[in-house]
This record gives C-alpha cells, structure tokens and sequence, in this order.
C-alpha cells in the first residue's frame, strides 16, 4: 500500500509539472540604462519627450527597452514560447510546462516567476508595485451631431467643440480587437484622408497589419474619430490617433493583459496624450487565471500594475468599467480597478443608470466607476459604414475619451492628475458618489470653465486650482521652490475659518465642509504673502 501511495503522488507530481501554464518572467537588469537615459531620443520618440518635459516627467530605468539578449535566451529555452514583452516591469510573458517554466530560475538574470495560476506562487512572492500618482488659439466650430447629439450633448462635449477645442494637436491611443472598415469606409475618411492615422499595430500577430477578425475597435474608435456629415460626429473628430489591436477574440487568457500593458508601452514612447480601452479583465478560460472580487485593489493583477506606471508616465487612461453589473459578479473589472484609469460606467439616453454597467467600489473602498457617459443604445459607425446603436460600456468609455482629450487640449501644461480631477468634479454627484454611478455624469463646460478658470491661479510659481471648487483645492508647487507653505482662509466677513500648513506631499486642502460662498485665500511662505479669492460652490 506504501508503495502505491508513492507511485499516485509521484504520478501527480508528474501530471502537474508537465501541464502547460502561462507565467511573467522577470529580469534582474537591463543593458545601457544610464547611456539610453542621457540619449533618451533612442528609446522614445520627440513627440513622448516633448510631453514629458511639459509635465516634468523624469525619464527612467522603466523607459529603457527589455534587453533583446535576455528574450532570446528565454526563446531558447526547451518547451518555452514567449508571447510579450514589458519594459515597465522587465519581464516577458511566456506560455509552457510548469517543469520548464521554473528551469527559468536558473537562468542569472531571471530574478522571478509569476504564474497566471495565482495558487502556483509561493505566498512571500514578491511583486514589485509602483502606486505614484501655453493656451491655444482656437477658432469656435459648429456641427450638425445627427445621430449622435445625444450622447455628445450629455456631456457638454458640443460645447468643448464650440469654444475651438476638437482634439486638434491631441495623440489618442484606442487599444481593442480589431478595426475593419477603418482604411476603407466613407465614415472614417475624414481622420484619414487627413494623415491622422498615425500608425496601427497588432500585438497579437506582431505585425504592423492589423488582423481584422473583430469589428468591435471599429464601433469603438467611431465614438471618438468617426465622422459623417450632418449625421455623425465623434467626441474628438481633429484628434490624431494610433490603433493597436491587443485582444485576441479566439481566447481568453492573461496573455491579453500582458499584450495591452506592452501597447502602453509603446503609446507612451510614441507621445500619446489619452488612452481608450474599452477592454476589461476578469474571468479567463483556465478559471484558476481568473481574477478574484479581493484582486481589485488597484494593484494585483498585471494590467492595473501597469496601468498605474502609465498614469505616472503622464497619460491619461480612459476605460470601459465592465458590462456584469446585472451577472453574479457585478463589479468592475481591471484594469478599471486602478487610480489611475478614469473608468466610465453606461447610462441610457435620458442619463439613468444602465442596468448591465459594473459597479463599484474597489475592494479596498474606492470609488469606481469614476463617472458615466451614454452607453445604452449609444450610437456608432460600424465596419460597413452604417450608424447603429450598440451598447455597452464599450461605448460609453470612447465617448468620454474623446471629450477628456478636447478638454486637455484647452490647456495641455495642466497634467493627467489635474484633468482627471476636473472631469470628476464636475460630475452631478460629486458630493454624493454611489456604487451604481460613482461621481455621475460629467459636465465638460463646467470642467473646461474652471480649467480656463486656474490661469488667473498661479502666484510667484504657485498655481491653485480648480478655482471655484466644490471639495479639494489643489496646490502646485514650484520646482526647486518651497515645499510647504501656511494657508489661511477667511470667509467675506473677515472672519478666519480655516488655517493649515499644506506640504508638498500632500497638495491639497479638503474645503467639502465649508458653506459656498466668496473666500479669501492667503498663502504665506517664508518671506512672502499673497491673497486670493476663491469661490466655493
């Protein structure tokens, strides 16, 4: 019987060391960090530098490609397929016997392995997070939205367009399933008759042409690029654009995750300014790589891991929160689950809550979606140029991206932090957030009011904003400058009603308790004081 005993678990042992699994394969180092660093126009493109400067971005060891000679040596390896690559997390995703998978250990420069299959990791494995958060002249523009007035007019999207601002200038980055009709029909001829369709790339089949055997990037990319005159218009028609296919629609498994992080990559170092992904993750076909409610922290899986690097990188990342919220798993899925996505959840035409839109909160608290947009019946173009109704939170997410890249494009020296805030901020619920709508729906003449609003704002390289505001006052401080200042606020009676000392860190005063109304703002640092009005609302 002992002897049998042995022979099962050898047996198992066997059976599970030789099944196929799919793993990230991290690196210790990389080649010629601080040489490409000092030359970085060999790792990143004008336009990325050009957008980083602006934002004081550092260029880093993140920046620096995966070394080649590294991948090759995992390529060689027996039984082992290599599927993407990372620059931001120096690792490769690779699919192949459990055996083979950790023979990968051996290698020196391999430092860790990360399984799909969550259970097949040891406890303590360590998983390295990364959790850091001149105007333009314009001519006023007018145009017929046709069929889709509605879920433009939500938003106030027309009137980012009327004040000039149609994403002229802006680089937006639509990562999804594929594009048919895209270099063909009449409905996308005015992006690309005018050059602005800057690149395609389809990770999945690593080839510059895309490998059209979804339309679901077409209806997507519509909502934001899209024009048909006096029937359609898209929420950022001037806008230029990059389509990179990521999602394999034959499969689902995690290796999605690691193509669509690897497109962020490339997105960044080509300059882009906004994201859309309507894609999330959660349920694969192996359900031991599915993610878990306890996974959606913001900072487990894959995807929201770099979806946080690509935040601090600058851009600024627009999502679809998930289609589940009537299913037994109604939340939202990753990578919306990051502070660094503004996730956007579905409303139907009259603006009420749609019943499929995931919901909120995280499962460490916060608030997700971050606010709605039309994605019930929400109109689109689709591969045969026709326009027809589609919905889901794939749409309502393209539609907000499009308005949040007219809305940067007002002042684009402002960063993805500021103009996230101000896009919740003007959200009809902002004071009173639900897991069903977040923040609400956002209303972009209120944000791109204020935004206008924080030019008169800056004081001896302090700039404050959004001026008025409704909860937090945020504080910009100078480079190299002072990293604390004291505040005093007093109300239109002269009396004080708050004094603190605002740190560097921690940029902001919390005013949700004050009453609205007229205050005075006095800023004081070491050798100066300097007085503002500010409105409360």
């Amino acid at each position: 019987m002992k002897n049998y005993t042995f022979f099962l678990i050898f047996l198992v042992s066997q059976l599970v060391t030789a099944q196929i699994e799919d793993a990230w394969i991290f690196f210790a180092d990389k080649e010629n960090v601080q040489q490409s660093i000092n030359n970085p126009i060999t790792i990143l493109t004008q336009a990325a530098l050009d957008r980083k400067a602006l934002h004081n971005i550092p260029i880093d060891a993140r920046d620096v490609p995966v070394n080649e000679n590294y991948i090759t040596q995992i390529k060689n390896q027996p039984g082992i397929t290599v599927y993407s690559k990372s620059k931001w997390k120096n690792c490769v995703y690779v699919r192949g016997t459990v055996n083979n998978i950790n023979t990968l250990l051996d290698l020196p420069f391999v430092t860790d392995v990360e399984f799909a299959d969550k259970s097949m990791n040891f406890s303590g494995i360590h998983i390295p997070v990364e959790d850091k958060f001149a105007p333009l002249t314009n001519s006023r523009t007018q145009f017929n939205y046709g069929f889709a007035a509605n879920q433009i007019e939500m938003l106030a999207g027309d009137y980012l367009h009327q004040e000039g601002y149609t994403g002229s200038g802006m680089l937006i980055a639509v990562l999804d399933s594929g594009f048919p009709g895209v270099d063909t029909e009449a409905g996308f001829a005015y992006v690309r008759d005018d050059g602005r369709i800057l690149g395609t790339y389809d990770f999945v089949e690593r080839s510059e042409i895309l490998n059209n055997n979804s339309s679901h990037g077409t209806r997507t990319f519509s909502d934001i690029g899209g024009y048909i005159e006096n029937e359609f218009v898209g929420t950022a028609p001037d806008a230029s654009f990059y389509l990179f296919k990521t999602e394999d629609v034959t499969s689902e498994t995690p290796v999605e995750e690691a193509y669509w992080v690897e497109a962020l990559e490339r997105a960044d170092s080509l300059g882009v300014h906004v994201v859309n992904t309507s894609l999330g993750y959660r349920a694969y076909d192996n359900p031991a790589y599915s993610h878990t409610y306890e996974d959606l922290d913001g900072q487990t899986t894959f995807s929201a891991r770099g979806a946080n690097i690509a935040f601090e990188k600058g851009m600024l990342l627009v999502t679809s929160a998930g289609n589940s919220g009537s299913g037994s798993f109604p939340w939202i899925g990753t990578p919306g689950d990051s502070a660094g996505m503004l996730t956007i959840g579905a409303v139907d035409a009259d603006g009420n809550y749609a019943s499929f839109s995931s919901i909120g909160p995280t499962i460490d608290g916060r608030v997700k979606p971050d606010v709605m947009a039309q994605g019930a019946s929400a109109y689109v173009i689709n591969q045969n140029n026709e326009i027809v109704t589609n919905s889901g939170t794939s749409f309502s997410s393209p539609i907000t991206a499009g308005a949040v890249a007219c809305l940067w494009q007002a002042r684009l020296q402002y960063t993805n932090a500021q103009i996230m805030q101000l896009v919740k901020e003007s959200a009809h619920l902002f004071n009173n957030p639900t897991n069903l709508m977040g923040y609400g729906i956002p209303n972009f003449q209120t944000a791109l009011d204020n935004l206008l609003d924080v030019e008169n704002q800056t004081l001896s390289g302090f700039t404050i904003y959004p001026n008025p505001v409704m909860e937090k006052l945020y504080f910009v401080f100078p480079e190299n400058g002072n990293n604390q200042i004291n505040v005093t606020l007093y109300n239109v009676l002269g009396s004080l009603v708050l004094e603190e000392t605002v740190q560097a860190s921690k940029n902001f005063l919390d005013l949700s308790r004050l009453r609205n109304g007229v205050y005075i703002l006095n800023i004081s640092t070491e050798n100066k004081t300097q007085t503002l009005k500010i409105v409360k609302k």
